[in-house]
Order: structure tokens, then C-alpha cells, then sequence
């Protein structure tokens, strides 16, 4: 993750992954770069060290696939509130190139939004520009119940 912090200027979904990174994300090596919540549109380096590897040194394919959604996710996420979250429920990944440990971006754009579901396209590069895999995804929107601390009663 980069050492820039959060300014005023971010989404919310943005400034949580600032304020707390999902574990996954950070094993991928997730570093944002640029959010544009007008044209819901993100760009995105991962890190990807050795660890991400399979027995032939390449990636191993469900890595990319994660590093796509979390790209994907990024985007459809730019204009949800505090509270919201843009669960994946359908993904699709092509690969194109083999992916290497070094620095990969990605880019992810929403292609359409709608009130409950949002339409997403992502894809990743080598930092020579050669496109490595490319995705689409489908997300949906839910707002997450606050916890009742034990002992209160739950509003309705």
C-alpha cells in the first residue's frame, strides 16, 4: 500500500480501504492510484511478489482473478456511502499474457450503474503497458446493518 494517506478529497469506500485494508488486498499488494468518482473509473498498482506464484513461476490465474476484482470492485464502489458495500456475483476473467511477480496495474470502470446492480470492466498490465488479463463483473449494492451492542434492544 502506498504511504499516501486519505484526504477529504476520496470516496468513502476509498478512504476505508485507506483506513483499514481487507487482508486479501494486502497479500496482492494493493496500492491505489487514482479515483474519479465522476467518471467511476480507478487505477490501481498490486506488488505481487513471489508468493503469488504457481509451481512455474507465473501468477497463478485465481490471483489475477482476485487483483480484477478487487479493481472492479474499487470502481462500482466509488459512489456507494459509509456503510454500503458492492458484493461480486458474477465474475468473468480472460487471460491474455502470463502474469509476473513486479508491479501490475490495474484499471477498472463501471460500464453502467443501476439501483441494485452495477456492470463492471477491469484489466491488468505489466509496467511496459502489455496487457495482461482483462475482466467483467457484476456487482450488487447492500447496506449493512449496524451491530447492536449485547444488551440493547434492536431498533426497528
Amino acid at each position: 500500500m502506498s504511504d499516501t494517506k486519505p484526504s477529504g478529497d476520496w470516496p468513502p469506500n476509498i478512504q476505508a480501504v485507506f483506513k483499514r485494508m481487507a487482508p486479501a488486498s494486502r497479500y496482492l499488494g494493493l496500492e491505489i492510484l487514482e479515483a474519479d468518482k465522476e467518471s467511476r473509473t480507478v487505477k490501481v498498482a498490486f506488488n505481487a511478489g513471489p508468493d503469488l506464484c504457481n509451481m512455474w513461476g507465473g501468477i497463478q490465474g485465481g490471483m489475477v482473478a482476485a487483483m480484477l476484482d478487487d479493481v472492479m470492485s474499487l470502481a462500482v464502489g466509488l459512489d456507494l456511502e459509509w456503510g454500503q458495500i458492492s458484493p461480486t456475483l458474477e465474475l468473468k476473467v480472460s487471460m491474455l499474457n502470463a502474469a509476473r511477480p513486479g508491479r501490475i496495474i490495474g484499471t477498472g470502470r463501471v460500464i453502467k450503474r443501476g439501483k441494485s446492480v452495477g456492470f463492471i470492466e477491469g484489466e491488468l498490465a505489466d509496467e511496459e503497458g502489455r496487457l495482461l488479463a482483462t475482466g467483467s463483473s457484476t456487482a450488487t449494492f447492500v447496506t449493512l446493518k449496524k451491530k447492536v451492542p449485547q444488551g440493547e434492544p434492536a431498533q426497528a
